[in-house]
């Protein structure tokens, strides 16, 4: 293989041709409301790869890199980040208080400082009215900040819509993040013949390769399947593919008729770790919660078994266990705090009931505490259909 004997560092593009300010890539028109332009490089990619994809490792070592740039800091990179979580729990309210906030230079979440620039959010999902509802609910009489462009229309990435994005990113140099609510909308159909892997780990790459092209952070917001697992990871929708391709996946879960949730986060760049937030539907607003996450699942825990004691009364820990699909040493120590803190009974056998029947011990009980419901991912469908909300549900 031929190599340049004096290789330039790799960096990211840092101008682009200037574009007319009162044509349609105007961020206050929106790049994507025009007509699809056909895709770029032959009608395969809106973006070429790389000039050069190979070093030695002396040269690669010599080599400077940018420091990778956060739209979020410790949640959203540069790159692409895939951002999953059931319907209706709340993952459009958060990833447009993200693209406010980035626009409009506020802390995220309500305490992670941002850098302000402009921010690209297609609403694939939404009517221009309910956009327009939903922004005015997050900024509560706020101005609207100029920086954010929106759509609610955008081609499939393999029909056009890649070029799109270079488009808007084109006259939009300083971009911070993009936003594509859903990402299914944009993803295209799979060639006939192509296993579903292959065709997911591709739908990722041709957005990645924008994203690593223009070193902006694409949030990629997606469903997850219906069926339970331990790992978060293993509930994204789809193959092992689009986590995979992806720079990061984000997995946000909350209970129904909950205020609480919680934010997984893993990836390339960014630290595994889990965030407790908080979610106020009178303002949209997601909010970071005080304290490790942890505190908030035990209580999450506590939650199921309460419910399962409940219904079950007599059960021992083991057997609670089996039914909730949880760990047995958790719930046996979880059994233990609920009763000493009088939210469930023990009988001298070591079965548990409820701390408001009679299972023989007249002894006094402190009245039990209130719960929060966090995530009912170890629930069985009958459990998750109790407790509905009264207010309209999140999206």
């Amino acid at each position: 293989m031929t190599t340049n004997p004096h290789p330039q560092p790799l960096k990211r593009p840092d101008r682009h041709p200037a574009l007319d300010p009162n044509g349609q890539h105007n961020g206050s028109e929106g790049a994507v409301n025009g007509p699809a332009r056909r895709p770029r490089r032959g009608g395969l990619e809106a973006v070429a790869a790389p000039a050069r994809t190979a070093w030695d490792a002396q040269e690669l070592m010599g080599m400077d890199f940018p420091d990778p740039r956060w739209a979020v800091p410790g949640i959203v990179c540069e790159g692409v980040t895939l951002f999953a979580g059931p319907p209706k729990v709340g993952k459009s309210w958060l990833a447009l208080g993200l693209g406010l906030d980035i626009a409009a230079g506020r802390p995220a979440l309500g305490c992670l400082p941002v850098e302000q620039g402009p921010v690209l959010y297609l609403a694939l999902e939404d009517t221009p009215r309910r956009l327009q509802s939903r922004i005015r609910t997050v900024l509560a009489g706020r101005p609207a900040p100029a920086g954010l462009t929106l759509s609610i229309a955008c081609p499939p990435i393999p029909a056009g819509g890649d070029a799109v994005l270079v488009d808007w990113l084109d006259a939009h140099p300083d971009a911070r993040l993009v936003v594509i609510d859903v990402f299914a909308k944009v993803r295209g159909t799979p060639p006939p013949g192509v296993a579903a892997y292959d065709a997911d780990y591709a739908a990722m790459t041709r957005i990645k390769r924008i994203a690593d092209h223009y070193g902006v952070a694409m949030l990629l917001v997606h469903h997850v399947r219906k069926a339970a697992a331990d790992d978060f990871l293993a509930t994204v929708s789809g193959t092992n593919g689009l986590a995979g391709a992806a720079d990061a996946v984000l997995v946000l879960e909350r209970a129904r008729a909950q205020a609480d949730g919680v934010l997984h986060v893993t990836g390339r760049d960014v630290d595994e770790t889990d965030y407790a937030l908080s979610f106020d539907p009178t303002a949209g607003a997601w909010r970071t919660l005080d304290g490790p996450a942890s505190d908030y699942l035990l209580r999450d825990t506590r939650s199921l078994v309460l419910r399962y004691v409940r219904d079950y009364p007599g059960q021992r820990p083991k057997e609670i266990a089996e039914a909730l699909q949880l760990d047995a040493a958790t719930v046996r120590q979880t059994c233990r705090r609920m009763a000493t803190d009088g939210q469930i009974r023990a009988t001298p056998a070591g079965a548990y009931h409820p701390a408001d029947s009679d299972t023989g011990d007249t002894s006094d009980t402190p009245a039990a505490r209130p719960l929060s419901l966090l995530s009912q991912r170890h629930s069985s469908p009958p459990d998750q259909d109790e407790h509905i909300s009264t207010e309209p549900e999140a999206e």
